[in-house]
């Protein structure tokens, strides 16, 4: 399958998926390129950026599961080839 390059927004609102969150970012890490995150304490909650690098079932499997933890929020954009 083609691979294609892409961003994740991850916007954690509950605290108590963080854990979810971070073992998700481990289990499919071979396709994560780099990471931000920053809490924003102001506002109870986290903003992540994932830059990824794989093919489209492997970032649909990530920011699905993503968006099924309460609380999550997530987007992605990818590049078209």
């Amino acid at each position: 399958m083609e691979k294609r390059i892409g961003v994740v927004a991850v916007i954690v609102e509950d605290k108590e998926s963080v854990d979810q969150v971070n073992k998700l970012f481990s289990t499919y890490g071979e396709i994560i390129v780099g990471r931000m995150g920053i809490p924003y304490k102001e506002k109870q909650l986290s903003v992540i950026s994932i830059i990824v690098d794989g093919t489209t079932d492997d970032i649909g499997g990530l920011t699905g599961k993503l968006g099924r933890l309460r609380g999550v929020t997530v987007k992605s954009a990818l590049t078209q080839k």
